[in-house]
C-alpha cells in the first residue's frame, strides 16, 4: 500500500512538479497550496509524512508544524524553505521536524530523505492496544495522553515519542544510538547528553522513586531498558 504525503507548498510549479515526482516513485500525493488548509487536512486526515513549506500564506510552516506538536499530532514532517540560514533548521528541528531540506535541492536527495524519515517513524501499534498502563500510569495511544494517577501529565512531543519507543520494545535493551535514531533521526550520539536527559525528565514524572527507576532501568554499559 503506497504511502501517503502531504505536500503543503504555495508555488503552483512545484506543488504539480514535485507531487508529480512522488507519485511517479509510487507515493500517495495530496496537496495543500496555504498553511490554514495544510493544517486542517493535517489535523483531520492520516498521512505517513508531511513535507511543509516554511513561507507559506496565512499560516507559516513552522507554526503548522508548531499547532500539530502541540495537538500531540506526530507525523514526521520535512522542512522546504528558500532560506538557509542555520537559525531556521535549528529552530524546525526543536519544533518537532525530522528533516530540513534548502531549495533547490536535488530530487534524488530528497527521495532518499523522505525514505529515511517514513523509515524511522515509530511502528504501528497493535490497533486493539489503544491504552497501556504500568504501575499509577496510563498511556493512551490513541488520544497520545499520559495520566498518573488519573491527573493529566505534561509531556513535550519528544518525550512521549521516546516513552512510546521504549513501550513498544519493552523488555528490549536499547542503546543510546538506536534511541538517538529511531526517536530523533540522529545517526550517531557524538558528544550529546540528550537520551540521558530526557530519559531522565521521564523518571522524574513517571517513576515513583525516580533515584531508583523500577520502569525505565539502566543497563550499565548498554543503554536502557523498559520493564512494564
Amino acid at each position: 500500500m503506497s504511502k501517503r504525503i502531504l505536500l503543503v507548498e504555495d508555488e503552483p510549479g512545484l506543488l504539480v512538479t514535485i507531487g508529480d515526482f512522488l507519485r511517479n516513485e509510487d507515493y500517495s500525493v495530496e496537496t495543500a497550496s496555504d498553511g490554514e488548509s495544510g493544517l486542517k487536512r493535517a489535523r483531520e486526515e492520516s498521512f505517513d509524512l508531511l513535507v511543509l513549506d516554511v513561507m507559506l500564506p496565512k499560516k507559516n510552516g513552522f507554526d503548522i508544524l508548531r499547532d500539530l506538536r502541540q495537538a500531540r499530532i506526530l507525523t514526521p514532517a520535512i522542512m522546504l524553505t528558500a532560506r538557509g540560514q542555520i537559525v531556521d533548521k535549528i529552530l524546525g528541528l526543536k519544533l518537532g521536524a525530522d528533516d530540513y531540506l534548502t531549495k533547490p535541492f536535488d530530487p534524488g536527495e530528497f527521495l532518499a530523505r523522505i525514505e529515511a524519515v517514513i523509515r524511522r517513524a515509530p511502528s504501528t501499534l497493535n490497533p486493539a492496544m489503544e491504552v497501556y498502563t504500568f504501575g499509577d500510569v496510563r498511556v493512551d495511544f490513541r488520544r497520545a495522553e499520559v495520566t498518573r494517577n488519573g491527573e493529566p501529565v505534561e509531556m513535550p512531543a519528544r518525550e512521549y515519542q521516546l516513552l512510546r519507543h521504549f513501550i513498544e520494545n519493552r523488555e528490549a535493551t536499547l542503546t543510546r544510538d538506536d534511541l538517538l535514531n529511531k526517536v530523533w533521526g540522529y545517526d550517531s550520539l557524538t558528544v550529546t547528553r540528550t537520551i540521558d536527559v530526557h530519559v531522565g525528565l521521564l523518571r522524574q514524572k513517571l517513576e515513583p522513586n525516580p533515584r531508583h527507576p523500577q520502569y525505565l532501568v539502566t543497563v550499565h554499559g548498554l543503554g536502557y531498558k523498559f520493564v512494564g
